[in-house]
């Protein structure tokens, strides 16, 4: 049976990690790394935030502290905090929410795609924006979904397709997926604004779609918790929506916990299915699909964030610190725009600082990608999505310079 798996075939690498590989063989000592999807500071290195640095001091000498098993659910406190943080700590609907604990958001969004696809009685198709998170796309074709996509950027204007959106909502079968980002869009940076949000909502509870909100990056967008978490609020605390809502949160970003893999899933039952029987049904099964799959969720991560979100010091801490970050990125928004204005860059620029939290949908076609990095030492994803966590004081004005360079250079070829 030399020929057993003889069907194998090699496939291309991940475009992101494929791009990191290149950038750490690059030995131009100004190269340029605008694909990282994390946060680094003034100085181009990771951040340890201040709150968990003061987490994990008090994590550790914590004397009741060890390293056994969580429960299959998770930890229990960092389920209930994390409920509050998107919910508000005044929700009336805390009480409904169905929590488990996952392998960050994309633990959490596979969750909920195989929970989708043995339980929901509605149509199987996702719809995912486009573009979207390479990621969302493998994730949902891989359990089995029909994945199909609604406008959402419009190139021409590099503004959001809100019609096309709209209709795409209206035009689904009854009872479609649709996954949502709950702010700082990725790739794009394009977030509706409150009053497209609401249309929004409102047509998807016309047909009655199921929602599902990936949330990865409340308060890391605005640095501001409430104004991030506005369409889950609006949609579940005012019962805007009737069905089932599914939350996959991730705290990788908005804590820096990254590596530790901190996330968890939320449903929130209908009016009609909220009860303790079905509550109940719906934490075992998810439950199994856990204990069948990574057994019990990692500790130390979900340790640090309950903590933060527990102690009230702690608390305001983070919430400084997420000031810190998203205000950095601002703050880079608006010199890069700055400077390609100066430069009479061709092209209007303003997108850039009208989006918003990590990434910024350039507009640069994918040949002037392919130049950023060949000719400047400047790497990012090839349909132009730059992650602006890494522009720094020390690299804006090259970054700008080059982005005028490559920008002209193909304004003058068409000529």
């Amino acid at each position: 049976m030399a020929d057993s798996f003889s069907n194998v075939i090699e496939l291309p690498p991940d475009p992101l990690f494929g791009l990191k590989a290149r950038f750490n063989l690059d030995k131009r000592a100004d190269k340029v790394d605008l694909g990282i999807g994390a946060y680094r500071d003034n100085n181009g290195k990771p951040w340890i935030l201040p709150a968990v640095k003061l987490a994990e001091e008090k994590l550790i000498n914590d004397p009741n502290n060890n390293h056994e098993y969580l429960s299959i659910s998770g930890f229990e406190p960092f389920l209930n905090n994390a409920a509050k943080v998107l919910l508000g700590s005044d929700s009336n609907q805390l009480s409904k929410v169905i929590s488990q604990q996952s392998l960050s958001g994309t633990g959490a969004l596979h969750l909920a795609g195989v929970f989708i696809k043995q339980f929901y009685k509605g149509n199987h198709t996702i719809y995912l924006s486009k573009p979207t998170w390479a990621n969302h796309k493998q994730i949902f074709e891989y359990i089995g979904f029909k994945v199909e996509n609604y406008p959402y950027w419009n190139n021409e204007t590099k503004s959001l397709d809100l019609d096309g959106f709209l209709n795409s909502i209206k035009s689904a079968p009854n009872n479609s997926v649709f996954l949502l980002h709950a702010c700082a869009h990725n790739p794009t940076g394009l977030d509706p604004t409150k009053n497209q949000w609401d249309l929004i909502l409102k047509e998807l509870e016309k047909k009655q779609h199921l929602i599902i909100f990936d949330s990865a990056y409340q308060g890391f967008a605005s640095g501001d918790l409430e104004k991030d978490a506005y369409p889950i609020r609006k949609a579940i605390n005012e019962e805007i929506i009737s069905s089932p809502i599914i939350i996959c949160q991730s705290f990788a970003k908005n804590v820096g916990m990254y590596g530790e893999r901190v996330g968890a899933i939320h449903i929130i039952p209908s009016t009609k299915e909220n009860n303790e029987a079905f509550n109940k049904a719906v934490k075992t099964q998810l439950n199994r699909i856990i204990r069948s799959e990574i057994s019990n969720p990692p500790a130390y991560g979900s340790k640090i964030v309950a903590t933060i979100l527990q102690d009230s010091k702690l608390y305001d801490q983070w919430r400084k610190d997420l000031v810190t970050m998203s205000s950095r990125i601002i703050k880079m928004r608006k010199t890069l725009r700055s400077k390609l204005e100066e430069l009479k860059t061709p092209g209007t620029w303003n997108h850039i600082t009208d989006q918003t939290g990590m990434f910024s949908f350039t507009g640069l076609t994918p040949e002037m990608v392919a130049r950023l990095e060949k000719s400047h030492g400047i790497y990012l994803v090839s349909s132009g999505r730059a992650s602006v966590a890494g522009l720094n004081d020390n690299n804006v004005d090259k970054v700008a310079k080059a982005i005028d360079e490559v920008v002209k250079y193909y304004s003058k070829s068409k000529l």
